[in-house]
C-alpha cells in the first residue's frame, strides 16, 4: 500500500506547478513580517555594544574608539535579534532583499551619534 502512495505523490508532482518561485528571475512575494537586512541609522546609535553581544552569529563589530558599527553579511543569520535588543532603535530589519554577493565584505558605517549636552541646573538662591 505505500508502493501506491508514493506513485501518486511522485505522479501528482509533474503535473502541478512548482511550489517556489525562481527568484531572482520573478520577484519574491513581501509581506510586512518579510527580513530583508539589518540596516542603521548612524546618527541615532549610542555604541553600547548590546546589538554586538546579543547577535548569535557574532556578525557585529562596534569599535567605540574608532566610532564604527561593522556588519558581515555572510555571517548574518537575518534572526532579528540586534534589532529587537537595541535600546535606542537604530537598527532597522529592512523588507527589502540585500543582492548577492560572492567574495566576503564587511558593510562598516561610521557612527556619527553626538552625545546631547547635559541641562545645566539652575542654582536656586538658599534662603
Amino acid at each position: 500500500m505505500a508502493f501506491f502512495e508514493m506513485v501518486k505523490t511522485a505522479l501528482k508532482t509533474v503535473v502541478r506547478r512548482p511550489v517556489t518561485i525562481l527568484y531572482p528571475a520573478e520577484a519574491a512575494k513581501k509581506t510586512p513580517l518579510t527580513r530583508g537586512h539589518v540596516t542603521i541609522d548612524e546618527s541615532r546609535c549610542i555604541s553600547c555594544g548590546t546589538c554586538q553581544r546579543k547577535c548569535p552569529a557574532q556578525a557585529i563589530v562596534i569599535s567605540k574608539e574608532a566610532k564604527t558599527w561593522q556588519i558581515d553579511r555572510l555571517r548574518c543569520v537575518v534572526c532579528n535579534s540586534c534589532v529587537d535588543t537595541c535600546p535606542v532603535k537604530c537598527l532597522v530589519m529592512d523588507t527589502q532583499y540585500s543582492s548577492p554577493v560572492t567574495a566576503r565584505s564587511v558593510e562598516i558605517v561610521t557612527i556619527t551619534y553626538v552625545k546631547p549636552p547635559k541641562p545645566e541646573k539652575k542654582d536656586e538662591p538658599k534662603q
